[in-house]
């Protein structure tokens, strides 16, 4: 059994189809790629998957379970965690609140536990504190956890936001854009981190623009135009195929010089 599964998803705004009849599967474990020109329906379909929008038509089944318009906060809940393509780390307050912040989820702290079991409050907070320095380890940013989120520089602050979508500890991690704004020895870093959290048990789908990355480090890779799935295959199979080259990453003019 598939750990997602999509079944003929579609979703259009006004006259526009932005998704269009995509069925795909996520097994266990995998790193799984989308690229796709601007408009094609990439943002559109992570949305549906994390419930910011319910779909026209199709389903999506997350370990055989119907999540199909389901809130954002189940979707959470039941272990899908996502970042977006704009940055949305908190900036003010520290490394680790940001980590905690996205523990909240799995931490059972409640008021009456606090105020009738004091010593067991503390120590699920100390729990929580210990799991969410393990996370910044992973991206070796345990150094950092007391400074301010907004002190990190740019490709750090990006390995933050990830930790924070970790931190709920899922079974399956999306990422949106992740290289956005990076250079090319961020994208490296980042690149190293994902294979880390493949490492770890969790499953990743990366939606990105960049070849370069999502080439290095996708096992699978689906290629999206006009709302549409075009293609999907293993890296070397897309980077090979002249259809993706003309709507992706483009021809040379044979009459240019």
């Amino acid at each position: 059994m598939a750990l997602l599964e999509t079944r003929q998803l579609m979703k259009h705004f006004g006259g526009i189809m932005a998704v269009n009849d995509i069925s795909l599967t996520i097994g266990e474990g995998e790193i799984v790629g989308m690229i796709g020109p601007n408009g094609s329906g990439k943002s559109t379909f992570i949305n549906l998957l994390t419930g910011l929008y319910a779909p026209d038509k199709g389903q999506t089944l997350f370990r055989g379970q119907d999540i199909t318009g389901m809130q954002t906060h189940r979707i959470t809940d039941i272990g899908i965690a996502r970042t977006f393509q704009n940055l949305r780390v908190f900036q003010n307050v520290s490394v680790l609140t940001n980590i905690l912040i996205g523990r909240h989820c799995q931490i059972d702290n409640p008021l009456w536990k606090i105020f009738f079991r004091p010593f067991a409050a503390r120590r699920t907070e100390k729990e929580g504190r210990e799991k969410a320095i393990d996370f910044l380890r992973l991206a070796n940013l345990a150094d950092r956890m007391d400074e301010m989120a907004k002190n990190l520089p740019y490709g750090e602050q990006r390995l933050l936001e990830i930790c924070r979508a970790l931190a709920s500890e899922p079974a399956l991690l999306l990422l949106d854009e992740p290289c956005a704004g990076m250079n090319p020895v961020e994208m490296d870093t980042l690149g190293e981190f994902v294979q880390k959290i493949k490492a770890t048990g969790t499953t990743v789908f990366i939606i990105e623009h960049n070849m370069r990355f999502i080439m290095s480090v996708a096992e699978r890779i689906v290629v999206l135009n006009m709302g549409k799935k075009f293609m999907e295959g293993n890296p070397k199979e897309i980077q090979a195929d002249s259809g993706v080259q003309r709507i992706y990453l483009g021809e040379e003019d044979e009459n240019q010089c």
